[in-house]
């Protein structure tokens, strides 16, 4: 089985062209996305309409409830006053420029989605969020301490955890022992396709591999791909520089950060 998992799109449609035509180049089984679809670039309705047209999954981010809600707040952790200009003028241009059609489905989207695989004790629960299971704009940055991510997931019922929102993509492998037996989780940051904050301006997002035979043996059967994807960074920063949205959000899309 192999699954491909993207998000953090924010309207960047160039960057979401890209990841979808490297998705159709290989074998994926099932392909879905975490959230954040709009925001910070000028194509909000054209990015939600690619995904709806393909019939991804999707969960909800926090700028999508945001919209969704036509809320002037999309849940961001903004820190300085001029931070807090920049969403200002985004989240007002996004609610200005989403359709009717745009906005009801981003207020339909779920919080969550879930998925089993394996069997007995080889199964695998995976659970797919935006920033954590407990708060859809929590951030989960890699030097979080294991035991949290422990914690977290058993309380949560997941065995592999995917989720997005800080935009920089990791993946920690979490033992620990059961039953007298060291068991594996996994928390999986997937990055961003349409805003990384990594320094590597292309796209990004995870192919996931599971081996069903070696769930069902009580083996990991779990390898974790992150595909980076060369994306026109200057169309999309273009596009942001000739419309009404700051100038500064066309140089994160060069800087990546």
């Amino acid at each position: 089985m192999t699954i491909g998992i993207f998000s953090d799109v924010h309207a960047n449609l160039p960057a979401l062209e890209a990841v979808l035509a490297d998705i159709d180049r290989r074998a994926i089984d099932m392909l879905f996305c975490l959230g954040d679809l709009v925001g910070y670039a000028p194509w909000p309705n054209e990015v939600v309409d690619a995904v709806r047209r393909r019939r991804i999954p999707t969960i909800a981010g926090n700028y999508d409830e945001g919209v969704g809600l036509n809320s002037d707040d999309c849940g961001c952790a903004y820190r300085t006053a001029a931070e807090k200009e920049l969403g200002r003028q985004s989240i007002g241009f996004t609610n200005n420029a989403v359709t009717d059609a745009t906005r009801a489905y981003l207020r339909g989207l779920p919080g969550e989605m879930r998925l089993g695989f394996g069997e007995g004790s080889g199964r695998r629960r995976l659970l797919m969020v935006h920033g954590s299971p407990r708060r859809i704009n929590e951030y989960l940055f890699e030097d979080r301490p294991d035991q949290s991510f422990h914690r977290m997931m058993e309380e949560a019922a997941a065995d592999v955890m995917l989720f997005g929102h800080t935009h920089r993509p990791y993946h920690k492998v979490l033992p620990y022992q059961a039953n007298g037996v060291t068991a594996y989780r996994h928390a999986i940051n997937t990055g961003s396709a349409g805003k990384p904050k990594d320094g590597d301006p292309r796209a990004c997002y995870v192919i996931l591999q599971l081996d069903a035979e070696a769930l069902a043996s009580g083996g990991e059967g779990l390898d974790v791909e992150f595909v980076r994807v060369e994306y026109d960074v200057e169309k999309a920063a273009g596009a942001i520089e000739a419309g009404p949205l700051p100038d500064a959000f066309a140089e994160m899309l060069r800087n990546a950060g």
